[in-house]
């Protein structure tokens, strides 16, 4: 849909406010210059260039109102299997904003027009071969955006291999642990193996790399939902709310009311 038809369909106070969908965004400015945070981070986006925001992120609209352009909105289930692996669907470190050279930037104009086209031509397809239609137009928008840049089919080097299994149980326990000791005997390395392979990849050492992601993680729940400072502190491992909001205040320079205030630009409330 275009940005118009997306401003008409929601109140300026939804779209300024936190938002965590279950499913993709990509954004295309075509006109003015759309101002976008995804995950708390604020980006600048000119013509030509691409936003792409993936399940579970959280997302505020700012100043749109002069920005026009296109949203292609869609699961993660529609695309078949081999499409989502061959574009990293799930991957939840991928980059967010895509700033395509002139040759491909043309190509996925191409892609990306073709596809509202085919989604605007009603009627002409039976609605079974128009799914499929609209699957495989997809398919080509989605695996361009996800290779821009040098190709990476070449073999990885070893230490970035070991960041990769290293950053993938994270994300799967970061929850439950935050000791790089554990990672490391899951895994099979060394504590320092780790850390040498996550400063190389990240700039930063394993401990800071479990915590800004458990402190992401606490943004996200306090940003969007409508759980208690306690209930989050629950679901990321605390052993108490006071723990957690001691963690979170020594990392955030915020305590996490305050932070869900600022963020949803409430009144100021207590803690």
């Amino acid at each position: 849909m275009s940005f118009a038809l997306l401003r008409s369909r929601l109140p300026a106070q939804a779209l300024s406010g936190p938002q965590r969908p279950s499913f993709h965004h990509l954004l295309a400015p075509t006109r003015g210059v759309l101002r976008h945070s995804v995950d708390f981070t604020g980006y600048v986006m000119r013509p030509g260039t691409w936003l792409w925001v993936r399940p579970g992120q959280v997302q505020q609209w700012h100043a749109m109102d002069a920005t026009e352009g296109t949203a292609v909105l869609f699961e993660s289930s529609f695309l078949d299997a081999a499409t989502a692996a061959a574009a990293r669907l799930d991957d939840p470190y991928a980059t967010v904003a895509l700033e395509p050279d002139e040759h491909d930037g043309h190509l996925l104009a191409v892609a990306r027009d073709h596809l509202r086209e085919e989604f605007d031509d009603l009627g002409r397809l039976p609605p079974h071969a128009r799914t499929a239609s609209l699957r495989h137009l997809l398919a080509v928008l989605v695996l361009r955006l996800s290779h821009l840049g040098p190709s990476s089919d070449g073999p990885r080097p070893e230490s970035d291999e070991t960041f990769l299994r290293f950053r993938d149980a994270v994300e799967e326990d970061f929850s439950r642990t935050r000791r790089v000791e554990d990672y490391a005997r899951r895994l099979g390395y060394s504590a320092r193996t780790l850390t040498r392979a996550s400063l190389a990849a990240t700039g930063v050492g394993a401990k800071e790399f479990i915590d800004r992601r458990l402190v992401l993680e606490a943004k996200r729940l306090l940003a969007h939902g409508d759980q208690s400072a306690v209930q989050v502190s629950r679901q990321l491992g605390f052993s108490s709310a006071t723990n957690f909001s001691k963690y979170f205040q020594e990392r955030t320079g915020q305590s996490p009311i305050g932070f869900r205030t600022s963020i949803r630009g409430l009144p100021p409330a207590a803690d």
